[in-house]
């Protein structure tokens, strides 16, 4: 049983305990959240139906005002004949112009020239993580400043892993992300599925970018194993990043969205932004409410936040499809070769053992393995590797 967003579960001797939803592992968030939607579809259903009421709108006036002409005429044709013909015709006229005025519909017509944003919306997405992340605008974007660290823990869970772990980037100045403030609708969406499966697509709240849910393989990184509870993982360069939106974030972001994707279109959790439930989603995982502008949202099922960017992007011309990305883009800064895929590792523990010091612990073949790595003011990166052997490397590197 669910009720004020906590799950209620009755144990075998009939006492019940509550526990919230972010509580669970992202997995079982996926589960639940598929039950808890499912009930509320049953119990909403009458609802839903009312608020497809259509409402009575308006045509266009030119042509009203040229039926009216004919009806006129009609009329006047009837005063001086007045027989039985005419009397007809002019009911019959009388009718279509009313058909004609008056026609039903709820849907908001999609306009490619949106509104320009306001800045102090986008602010409400990074308000509860101003530790975190530093913003400022200008005419054109709202750039979001970071680490891209997140304060939540992170990579327990991964059983694809490939050996990298997580360290600050440089997500400043020159180097922020830049989120459109005046968005525009595209008249041909980019897919998901074929493009932009390199880089981030969306930013989340706590200035940790979003990357596409497939990775550069085109494999759904969640389901093969690649990512944290938390539904994230660390690139190449060390650089950690979600390819699922932070759903777990709804808790604290309330009414607010929990991330901005980079068309400049606001993504919320599973509530509309008024704090009823979700509507349905069109193709591009998003809709247009009565407000007339777009926005996306996030579910536990792929494509879990974007189908396709329902906003203009510009793409990256030295990238190429489906390794393609969107531009402006903030880049990662790797310090030390990429990693090599560990077989059979999954990683069971990962904290924090000091000052810009952390230790990620891994076990493979029943056996305890370990990457214990740490950094000093000058940027000078330490590295131990303890593999499941028990032997021991270790490896110094300069950040740039």
């Amino acid at each position: 049983m669910t009720k004020d967003d906590k799950i209620f579960i009755e144990l075998s001797n009939g006492k019940s305990i509550s526990a919230s939803l972010t509580n669970f592992s992202f997995s079982n968030q996926n589960i639940l959240s598929q039950k808890i939607a499912r009930l509320k579809r049953l119990n909403t259903a009458k609802t839903l139906t009312k608020t497809e009421r259509s409402s009575l709108r308006f045509s266009n006036f030119s042509i009203f005002f040229l039926l009216s002409i004919i009806v006129i005429t009609f009329l006047f044709i009837q005063n001086r004949s007045n027989n039985q013909f005419s009397k007809y015709s002019c009911i019959f006229g009388s009718f279509i112009v009313f058909i004609y005025a008056c026609k039903t519909t709820e849907t908001v017509i999609p306009n490619a020239s949106t509104p320009k944003t306001d800045p102090a919306f986008i602010e409400t997405v990074f308000s509860s993580f101003k530790t975190l992340v530093k913003t400022r605008y200008d005419d054109t974007y709202f750039y979001v400043e970071s680490e891209g660290i997140p304060t939540h823990n992170m990579m327990v869970g991964i059983t694809s892993w490939q050996q990298q772990v997580p360290i600050p980037q440089g997500y400043t100045g020159t180097n922020a992300w830049s989120i459109p403030l005046k968005p525009e609708l595209s008249d041909a969406p980019i897919s998901l599925k074929t493009n932009l499966l390199k880089g981030a697509v969306a930013i989340a709240g706590n200035g940790v970018p979003i990357f596409n849910p497939l990775n550069n393989r085109g494999e759904d990184a969640f389901i093969i194993g690649e990512l944290d509870q938390w539904g994230g993982h660390c690139g190449k360069a060390d650089d950690y990043h979600y390819h699922i939106a932070p759903l777990h974030f709804e808790a604290t972001a309330g009414k607010n969205p929990i991330a901005m994707a980079l068309d400049g279109f606001a993504i919320y959790g599973s509530k509309e932004p008024d704090g009823t439930i979700m509507q349905a989603l069109d193709t591009y995982h998003g809709h247009l409410i009565n407000s007339g502008v777009y926005h996306y949202h996030a579910t536990t099922t792929y494509p879990y936040f974007i189908g396709s960017m329902r906003g203009k992007i510009t793409l990256d011309p030295t990238t190429i499809a489906p390794e393609n990305q969107i531009t402006p883009q903030a880049k990662m800064t790797p310090i030390r070769p990429a990693g090599e895929p560990l077989r059979g590792a999954s990683i069971t523990n990962f904290k924090s053992t000091g000052t810009n010091a952390y230790s990620l612990e891994y076990t493979a073949n029943n056996l305890k393995g370990y990457v214990n790595y740490s950094w000093d003011a000058t940027n000078k990166y330490n590295y131990t590797f303890i593999g499941t052997d028990g032997k021991s490397t270790t490896f110094f590197y300069i950040k740039k």
